[in-house]
């Protein structure tokens, strides 16, 4: 299906659960957090969904799809530890916040190239993804991050917090 295998059909529909639960904590809370189900959600399938993508050499071996899997468990763990203890002291709230929208932009960045050089099926938009328009793709995510994370920081300081 879609050139997939068993282990991607797999991985593909745990990560839309995780771009699902995750794009509504954000429409709803402004934010990812552990402190509610949609959060707790997120975090599981993006876990998984980074465990099931190494097993995934589509493109040859080790990849750069496998370093944002890295990359992401390695925020996400730095989210939990902001969230569970005073390590980053009175930043800690901000690092845990930024840090989960982070990993949410982290999932589109797949998903976009996928879809991009996947479909429509027999005539994809992109030809690989070294495409050039992804670049500028993955640009326009990077500050969408930063204009949300800016909102975040700010909204999370109007409530007070440190």
């Amino acid at each position: 299906m879609y050139g997939l295998t068993q282990l991607g059909v797999m991985h593909t529909a745990i990560s839309l659960i995780a771009v699902i639960a995750g794009l509504i904590a954000l429409l709803r809370a402004r934010q990812i957090s552990l402190r509610n189900t949609l959060g707790k959600v997120y975090v599981v399938t993006t876990v998984l969904t980074c465990v099931t993508g190494f097993g995934i050499f589509q493109h040859g071996g080790f990849g750069k799809p496998h370093v944002l899997g890295i990359i992401t468990l390695i925020v996400l763990a730095v989210a939990y530890v902001a969230a569970n203890t005073r390590w980053f002291g009175r930043a800690s709230r901000y690092v845990e916040v930024v840090s989960y929208s982070a990993t949410f932009m982290f999932h589109m960045i797949p998903a976009i190239t996928e879809t991009t050089t996947r479909l429509p099926l027999g005539a994809p938009l992109l030809a690989d993804a070294e495409a050039p328009e992804l670049k500028a793709a993955t640009g326009v995510l990077v500050l969408l991050l930063i204009i949300g994370a800016t909102l975040q920081v700010r909204r999370l300081r109007a409530q007070g917090q440190p």
